[in-house]
């Protein structure tokens, strides 16, 4: 397993750092979009108004399909229940990505939407598109208030981190950001409603997409080190449990010697 987990993880891991600068950078413009236009003009645009009536969060978990990664699995299934807890009255509505997600929240009387496992032997964008017509449908439809996925983010082969990310609706940007750089001033053409109307789903697919790939460049670096650690603390164990086998068979050894000597002398 662990030389599986390195043969497929530069793989992932390429995949992971060719789509972040792109979601990144979607996701800088769209904020920024999103703070200077009427949050009206579009669906996925829309903020909770104060005296709106409370409805529940669309909660994604992006877990993995198989075990034996160390706290990879725990790690996530702690965060969401976190996100959960905080949910609070309005309560919350799963989507669950991976199989060991499902058979977690699935065995708990949990509200969920769809379940999405066995995809990440052959992780393709058709399964990011599926999981944002789901979480599109959920939020134009006023059934959710907003929409939440829970992954694990690539650091390095020894850290991941587990993110809580906002998808939808799109969290809008001040006028400067952290940097204190100016923001552009964006011109539509032809006008913000077409452009939102093809920009808007393809970030959200982009940003689930994101999600997958760092899950499975996380899960592949857990799965390795996890490995790792088991081949070594197996390797010590062997040497340990041999080095007292031999002492049991020297005593006994010992022993027999000491029972022929005792005897002859007995003659």
């Amino acid at each position: 397993m662990k030389a599986i987990s390195a043969s497929r993880l530069r793989k992932a891991q390429e995949a992971m750092i060719g789509a972040r600068p792109f979601a990144s950078q979607m996701e800088r413009v769209l904020g920024g979009l999103a703070s200077q236009v009427d949050t009206s003009v579009h669906p996925l645009l829309t903020q909770r108004t104060p005296d709106a009536p409370e409805r529940p969060t669309l909660v994604i978990v992006v877990s993995a399909d198989k075990g034996l990664c160390g706290g990879f699995n725990t790690n996530i299934v702690k965060q969401a229940a976190e996100v959960i807890t905080a949910a609070g009255g309005a309560g919350v509505t799963l989507g669950l990505v991976g199989r060991k997600g499902r058979d977690f929240f699935g065995k708990r009387g949990f509200d969920v939407r769809f379940e999405l496992v066995n995809i990440f032997a052959k992780l393709k964008y058709a399964h990011a598109q599926a999981i944002a017509r789901e979480a599109v449908a959920a939020f134009t439809g006023g059934e959710v208030e907003s929409v939440q996925v829970v992954y694990n983010e690539f650091k390095n082969v020894l850290k991941q981190h587990v993110v809580v990310s906002q998808v939808l609706p799109i969290t809008p940007l001040v006028s400067r950001d952290l940097s204190g750089e100016q923001l552009p001033d964006y011109l539509y053409e032809p006008d913000p409603a077409q452009i939102f109307d093809s920009l808007i789903p393809r970030h959200v697919e982009v940003q689930f997409y994101r999600a997958l790939l760092e899950s499975a460049a996380s899960e592949h670096a857990a799965r390795l080190t996890a490995m790792e650690a088991a081949t070594k603390n197996a390797t010590e164990m062997v040497a340990d449990l041999t080095l007292y086998m031999n002492k049991l068979r020297q005593a006994k050894i010992t022993g027999e010697i000491i029972e022929i000597v005792s005897g002859a002398e007995a003659i």
